[in-house]
């Protein structure tokens, strides 16, 4: 303990001796701690919004207008002997207009149907429907085969006379998917190159520090001092640039956090619904991730350039 002074004094002296590597590697880790303390949340976010989307993916059997109520009851129990099917719901043609009622109700064209809110349809267009959910989100595609399979000309042919047609939110749900994971790959790769930065500029300032004081290492050498006491204000010094440069970052995610998250999750219920990474761990990972990266890139300089 009573040498962590000197080693700490040695490593800020090379930091102030190599100011304009030292700002570069630093400015690097901040670019690259931003990066992650954004692209984990997403990742955690975009996790759970496939999840979501994964667990909403359902059949939506059509039937006929004027079917009656055997043949609803039949094409329900053949619905259900079916494989890789969970849970069939049966939607009648009433509770059909009062899901459409809720939904426009609740949209963007709340004003334009407020008559239809308030009044009854004069007829009812909507046919009943069974909502068929798949044991698995992978089976979808297959269920819906088993449900209306292609007949000799290539039309489908449903699994009763009632079924009219059948619908499921896979494109939706693609779309869904495909721009999350493309959102997660963009920050992927940007973070993991910048990670790799990172290393090289901070091997780069250690190496000029060695460079700049290798006539002290041999002094220091022929004196008697172990490697561990050449090595340590090297090791020290490419901690501090990432501590330092993680700091910078920290700060400014927790200005985000306060002026642009927060008051956009009380604002909006979207926001605040999505289960994320916690703050103080966020920073904790991140801390420590730079504290990885930084001695990553003493560490491999050190075995390279100083010859001990």
């Amino acid at each position: 303990m009573r040498k962590l002074p000197f080693f700490l004094s040695e490593a800020f002296r090379a930091l102030r001796r190599n100011a304009a590597p030292s700002i570069a590697a630093m400015v690097t880790i901040l670019v690259t701690t931003l990066l992650l303390g954004v692209l984990i949340p997403v990742l955690k976010a975009s996790a759970q919004t496939n999840s979501g989307v994964r667990s909403q993916l359902e059949l939506h059997v059509f039937l006929a207008s004027s079917a009656s109520k055997a043949q609803i009851a039949h094409t329900g129990k053949a619905l259900r002997k079916l494989g890789h099917v969970r849970r069939v719901q049966y939607v009648s043609k009433a509770q059909a207009v009062k899901i459409l009622r809720q939904r426009v109700g609740n949209g963007p064209l709340k004003g334009g149907f407020h008559q239809l809110q308030h009044s009854p349809l004069p007829a009812n267009p909507l046919p009943p429907s069974f909502n068929v959910f798949p044991d698995s989100p992978d089976h979808l595609n297959l269920v819906r085969r088993e449900i209306a399979p292609p007949g000799p000309n290539g039309k489908p042919t449903p699994l009763t006379n009632a079924i009219q047609q059948v619908n499921n939110g896979r494109q939706e749900a693609n779309k869904i998917l495909s721009v999350t994971g493309a959102v997660k790959l963009v920050l992927a790769v940007l973070a993991g190159l910048l990670l790799v930065a990172s290393v090289l500029l901070i091997a780069n300032t250690i190496r000029l520090s060695i460079y700049a004081r290798r006539r002290e290492v041999e002094v220091m050498r022929l004196v008697g001092a172990t490697n561990w006491f050449i090595r340590w204000p090297f090791i020290i010094e490419g901690i501090l640039v990432g501590l330092i440069g993680a700091g910078f970052a920290v700060g400014l995610l927790w200005l985000g956090k306060v002026t642009i998250v927060d008051p956009l999750a009380n604002d909006f219920a979207l926001v605040n619904n999505f289960s994320t990474v916690g703050f103080v761990p966020l920073v904790a990972a991140l801390v420590a991730a730079s504290i990885a990266v930084s001695a990553l890139g003493s560490g491999a300089t050190l075995r390279r350039f100083l010859r001990i």
